[in-house]
């Protein structure tokens, strides 16, 4: 898993866990500071690294049953409408932790969390109480961290082939390497032997690629086109591209022609295309122009009527179109928003390249 724009610093320190049934505050820098508690305990890697036994991942998965799709549609919201969420979530995560695990497996976890955030940790309130770090030089850490979140801001705003990307990048490379000089230049040698004492074992959280919710569940509707209602828990062990659209949308015209390729390529491989058209015109609340434009169209693949949009807010969908790629186990691990072809985009290669990779999995 790679925090934004932070690959290059992966200094990462081991402190002992917060109180497993508490939530851990994150202070007055908390928007620094990546909330990756979540995204970790949904890796299979996660789950070995900490021990966990087939029923406890059994009986965990039952948690984010509950919780993901709360998750998952939090990403679109503000951010002092998001922390509350992801504070509820995280506890109820560490509640189940302290209920089910070891306090050496807690503590583990607490480490790969660390790990995850890289030198952001240095923000926190109870790592900065443990070696004794002060205000001050959180204050300047804190200072070169909002120089990164500035670029990626800048960066998150641009497009598909925006010259000003190539600027950006080298802006973000010197504010990186600022930050990570910064590691050094603002912690003291003797706080510095403080985190060395209470390293764990080294791990890679780059390396995690099942790091998204479980995909929600379709939302019952009137209507289906090409199928019978479909549930997502019935296509376990199988790869499923689900794609928001609207026919007329101009947009997602652009994508038409993949997705009956992919219909037409990829389902004897086992892999499940599923439209859900979610209206954005009155004539696309009508049911029977629904029906006359994907026969037109020659879809082919299940599709969701969605007239009420309830599909697309339980996906916390925010644009026609998008692509959500979900494994073989239910978990969401890819998505594209747009034309995948925008101004020399590759985006449908990608998108197979992740759907060969699932399709080597175990399920």
């Amino acid at each position: 898993m790679k925090t934004p724009l932070l690959c290059l610093l992966l200094l990462v320190f081991t402190i002992h866990p917060a109180a497993a049934d508490s939530t851990v505050d994150f202070g007055q820098y908390q928007d620094l500071i990546p909330r990756n508690l979540l995204r970790l305990v949904h890796d299979p890697l996660v789950h070995q690294e900490l021990d966990l036994t087939e029923s406890q991942v059994t009986d965990l998965e039952g948690v984010f049953a509950e919780i993901d799709s709360r998750w998952f549609s939090s990403r679109i919201l503000p951010m002092d409408q998001q922390t509350p969420v992801l504070n509820e979530l995280e506890s109820r995560i560490w509640q189940w932790f302290a209920a089910n695990t070891k306090p050496a497996q807690q503590q583990r976890l607490q480490q790969l969390e660390y790990y995850s955030q890289a030198g952001r940790i240095l923000l926190r309130p109870d790592v900065a109480k443990k070696i004794g770090l002060q205000p001050d030089q959180q204050a300047s850490l804190a200072k070169l961290a909002r120089d990164v979140q500035a670029v990626e801001k800048k960066m998150s705003r641009t497009e598909y082939g925006d010259p000003a990307i190539a600027d950006l990048k080298d802006q973000a490379k010197q504010v990186i390497a600022a930050e990570r000089e910064g590691l050094t230049k603002f912690v003291q040698p003797a706080q510095r032997q403080k985190l060395s004492a209470l390293l764990g074992e080294r791990f890679d959280t780059t390396k995690l690629k099942r790091i998204y919710p479980m995909a929600p569940e379709f939302v019952d509707v009137e209507h289906w086109i090409n199928s019978s209602p479909l549930q997502m828990k019935q296509l376990r062990g199988k790869v499923v591209l689900v794609h928001f659209y609207a026919f007329q949308c101009h947009n997602c015209h652009a994508n038409f022609e993949i997705y009956r390729r992919w219909h037409r390529e990829l389902t004897d491989k086992g892999v499940v295309v599923i439209g859900i058209q979610t209206p954005e015109t009155p004539r696309e609340r009508d049911i029977d122009a629904v029906k006359s434009a994907a026969q037109e169209r020659e879809f082919e693949f299940p599709i969701v009527v969605d007239l009420q949009s309830e599909n697309w807010k339980a996906w916390g969908n925010t644009m026609w179109p998008t692509v959500y790629v979900v494994d073989k186990n239910g978990y969401i691990r890819h998505w594209w928003q747009g034309e995948m072809n925008w101004k020399g985009a590759t985006e449908d290669k990608v998108i197979e390249g992740v759907v060969n990779e699932l399709l080597a999995e175990d399920a």
